[in-house]
């Protein structure tokens, strides 16, 4: 099984609205005082809203680190 993910994007007013794209994080196991996308940022309790999708612009580096979705890059090609 693959890391489960999250998407999320800072909330109004905590960065300017061009940088408020959407971020892709792994869950944490634990409470944790910060999360830290795959990119590198990283954002404490308050700073972002939870997504059920992606909102405006994609994070392009998160995109780019993030696991494949259920940790393989074929898809499941092959499978059968």
């Amino acid at each position: 099984m693959g890391v489960r993910l999250l998407l999320a994007r800072p909330l109004p007013g905590t960065v300017g609205e061009s940088r408020r794209g959407t971020h892709v994080f792994p869950e944490p196991s634990d409470d944790v005082a910060r999360l830290d996308a795959y990119c590198g940022a990283s954002f404490g309790a308050g700073e972002l809203e939870l997504l059920d999708g992606i909102r405006g612009m994609p994070c392009e580096p998160c995109l780019l680190l993030a696991p494949p979705p259920g940790g393989r890059l074929d898809g499941g090609a092959g499978d059968g």
